[in-house]
């Protein structure tokens, strides 16, 4: 009987510390997984962020985008309306200039008999 009691406190003893053991092992379980669940919603709030400041940011490059392309386009016609004009004056240099040299002409003749009529 004394045999059955020993082997009883021991299983006692033994199914005790097992016990708080694994009570032990699940409270660092549940220390180990909690900070773990706290450190990847940190994670989880930092790229947020980062993804709706680079959203931020695509916004303004493609609002930037747009505003460059308008103003490429509008230089564009711009230098297709200066580029038609100076066509026009390297076609038409050379009748302006004989027109102007035969203004000179007229001039110097008109110079010419007003100073012969004083």
């Amino acid at each position: 009987i004394e045999q059955i009691l020993e082997d009883s406190k021991a299983l006692e003893t033994e199914a005790t510390t097992g016990e708080a053991k694994a009570q032990a092992d699940y409270e660092k379980f549940v220390a180990d997984s909690n900070a773990l669940i706290k450190e990847l919603q940190d994670q989880i709030t930092a790229k947020t962020k980062a993804v709706a400041a680079a959203d931020e940011d695509k916004a303004e490059a493609q609002q930037n985008l747009e505003s460059t392309k308008s103003e490429l386009e509008s230089l564009a016609a711009y230098e297709a309306d200066l580029h038609g004009e100076c066509d026009f004056v390297l076609k038409n240099f050379d009748i302006r200039q004989k027109a102007r040299l035969q203004e000179m002409e007229a001039i110097m003749s008109a110079k010419a008999i007003l100073s012969g009529a004083k």
